[in-house]
Parts: C-alpha cells; structure tokens; sequence
C-alpha cells in the first residue's frame, strides 16, 4: 500500500479548561526528520512524542506544532514575595521622610508593583502528558489518512504509466525479432551491389549476421524490464506497512539503465522512439516515487 509523505493532521483537546492543540505538516524528504515547537514547560514531552510518531511515519520531514493553555484554578496559588515588598515600603518610606510629605503606604498600591504578587502553578504532569498523547495520535491518524488517500491517487498514476511502458516494451521486443531478417536482405543485396554478382559466399554472409545479431539483440535487456516490472508492480498493490519508496526509486534507477542500454543497441529509429516514450514515462515516475514513503 503506497503512503504519500505529504500530509496535514491536526487534534483539538479541551478538558476542564485545559486547552491543546496539536498540528502535524509532512513533506517529501529521503530519511524521517521531526521538529517540534512547543512551549517550554511540556519539553519534557519532546522524545515520547518524537516516538509515538516515528511508530507511525517512517518517511518525511515532520513540523509539529503544538500549543497549551491552562486556564484551570486545579494547582494555581498566589505567592507574596514578602522581602521584595518590604523593600517597596521602606524605599518608599525613606523617599516620603527626605521629601516630607505623608507616607500613605497602601498594601493594594505595594502589591501593584512589580513581581511582588506571583502566581504558582503546579501541573500535574503526568495529566497533562496522558492528554497531550491522546491529541497527538488524533492528529497522527489524521495525517495518515491524508497520505493514504494521496498515497492512492500516486498509485493510479504509476500503474498507468508502467503499463504504458509495457506497451513500449512488447512493441521494442516485436520490431527487434525483425532486425535480423532486415539485415540479412540489406547485406545481400549490398554485397551483389558490390561484386556486381548473384553468387555470394553464404558462410560469410552468416558470420556477419551473428556479429550483428550480437551487437543488437535487445532480448536480454527487455527480460530485464518486464522483471523489473512485475518486481514495481508488486510493490505498489501488496497491502504492507513498509516504506517502499527508496525500493520503487532503485528499481526506476534499474529499469532507466536498461533502456539506456536498448537505446544505444537499437539501430532503427522505431525503436529509438519507443525508447525516448519509455524514458520520459520513467522520468514521471521518478518525480512522483519521490513523495512516497
């Protein structure tokens, strides 16, 4: 089953007043690379989220985005920083005895001032990373969906092309069975052109026909193909969980040298055309196997 390595998922949580929000964007990349943006207090949560998605992903290079407020009273406590406080009174003391005027000193104005009044928060961490997991895998199962449905759509593309290449293939192999009796004619006639004789020397005529049989018989290079074909084919429609995409990307690499190689045996321009259609089908291909996992 082909997975795309393009995708977008994203889980909403919102449980007494504590609120996630997980987003997971996915692009083409040759290995996995994760990167995650999150607020600092739940960076001890980077490695298990880093593995719950490595179980998942096996290819692409994932943004995750995750955002927390925690807008619940469970943990909160205000704290008075007493000896900073004293420090505003007697400052402000000092500065009403050398000014002489009234030290009117109010507790509400004192705890107006700067880091006077703290608000602590203690999280449950455990809560919060239970939560955190269970935002994670919706976002996780969302974006797999999304790479399946596109992973299908690239699957329909690649059976077509492949089959079109087939059809090359097949139409490489019948013109090919037919060079040889074309150039046993185009010598014969060639030699009696020369000698100005119907009398040629048949032994002759045969070892010429095995050197150029050698030189251009494309019959090993199209076993090859249809090999690498049905090894492509079966990639693509087997139901596994595998990450297939480097091996589809080697088996095009495989199947462009052998048509490199029937291009520079073939000596017929039916031929050569049918080898430049192969090699812009395998182009195609090539650029789509790159966004698959």
């Amino acid at each position: 089953m082909i997975k795309s390595m393009t995708g977008y998922g994203k889980g909403n949580l919102n449980i007494e007043n504590r609120e996630y929000q997980v987003e997971i964007k996915s692009v083409n990349h040759r290995y996995l690379d994760i990167s995650i943006k999150m607020p600092r207090m739940l960076s001890y949560l980077e490695e298990d989220i880093k593995k719950q998605i490595s179980e998942n992903i096996k290819r692409g290079k994932i943004d995750i985005f995750i955002t927390f407020e925690n807008n619940s009273e469970e943990g909160k406590n205000v704290e008075i920083n007493k000896e900073l406080a004293k420090i505003y009174i007697n400052q402000l003391k000092e500065l009403a005895r050398e000014e002489k005027i009234v030290d009117n000193i109010d507790v509400i104005e004192i705890a107006k001032f700067p880091d006077v009044l703290k608000i602590k928060i203690e999280n449950d961490d455990e809560q919060i990373k239970r939560e955190i997991m269970e935002v994670t895998k919706e976002a996780i199962s969302r974006i797999l969906e999304m790479r399946k449905i596109e992973g299908e759509k690239i699957a329909q593309d690649l059976q077509q092309r492949i089959k079109n290449i087939q059809n090359k293939i097949e139409e490489i192999s019948e013109k090919s069975t037919g060079l040889i009796e074309e150039y046993v004619v185009k010598l014969e006639r060639r030699i009696k052109e020369i000698l100005k004789s119907d009398e040629i020397d048949k032994s002759r005529i045969a070892q010429e026909v095995v050197i150029y049989a050698d030189k251009c018989s494309v019959e090993e290079e199209v076993t090859r193909l249809k090999s690498h074909i049905y090894q492509f084919e079966k990639l693509i429609s087997d139901n596994n969980k595998d990450s297939i995409g480097k091996k589809l990307d080697f088996i095009i690499q495989e199947m462009n040298r052998e048509t490199n190689t029937i291009g520079s045996k073939a000596n017929n321009l039916e031929i050569t055309n049918r080898v430049i259609d192969i090699k812009t089908e395998l182009e195609d291909i090539r650029e789509q196997v790159q966004n698959i996992e």
